[in-house]
């Protein structure tokens, strides 16, 4: 039997991130070509932070510098990287959905209920991206909850409870101090990579080979 790692990898990314979905997959496939176990551990970053008012609410009025060119470009991008991992997405980019609460549930649930956070996770990047549903409704997010096995009135309680806010805001300030501009950001050691990378590079950066 082949001896334990202490391989572990963080990962910042935001829900509504094309990229960070399709980095997940590229690193699911790494993971499926190991023997060692992979601690991975999700960091919360907020994309749309630049048109988020003083109430937190998105102003999509308010220019983020992205024009229909970058837009198009990144759809573009999407595709072609969906396409390399052989996932159906349905849809390629999603500029009206704010995930603000999806993450605020979910970082709650890292730490209260580890056992199903990564269940409840992984299904808001499915929702959003194979299956096109607005992750920053609350009766969603209740849903993907309960299939989790996330307690009953989970979601309420946490999006009830402005400390919950304040938790990721503080996510958020960490991301930034640490230096993270941008996601999917995978850090392993000293070490970083950003961008929906292939698993070979997920490899190397991890294993340093």
């Amino acid at each position: 039997m082949s001896q334990q790692t202490a391989d572990a990898v963080l990962v910042y990314a935001d829900y509504v991130c094309p990229f960070c979905f399709l980095g997940y997959e590229s690193l699911d496939r790494y993971r499926e070509g190991r023997d060692e176990p992979l601690t991975v551990d999700w960091h919360p970053f907020d994309l749309r932070s630049q048109q988020r008012g003083p109430d937190g609410e998105i102003d999509h009025d308010v220019d983020n510098g992205k024009d229909d060119e970058y837009y198009e470009q990144a759809k573009q991008n999407v595709e072609r990287l969906a396409n390399r991992y052989n996932v159906e997405l349905d849809q390629y980019i999603r500029k009206d959905v704010d995930s603000y609460d999806a993450q605020r549930v979910a970082w709650r649930a890292a730490d209260a209920h580890p056992g199903a956070f990564e269940d409840f996770h992984r299904s808001v990047f499915d929702a959003l991206w194979r299956e096109g549903r607005d992750i920053g409704e609350q009766d969603v997010l209740e849903d993907l909850a309960a299939d989790a096995g996330l307690p009953d009135g989970f979601v309420a309680e946490t999006l009830s409870d402005e400390a919950s806010a304040d938790e990721l805001e503080a996510a958020f300030t960490d991301a930034q101090q640490t230096g993270i501009t941008g996601v999917p950001t995978f850090i392993s050691g000293e070490h970083a990579a950003r961008g929906a990378v292939p698993p070979e590079q997920l490899e190397r950066l991890i294993e340093g080979t």
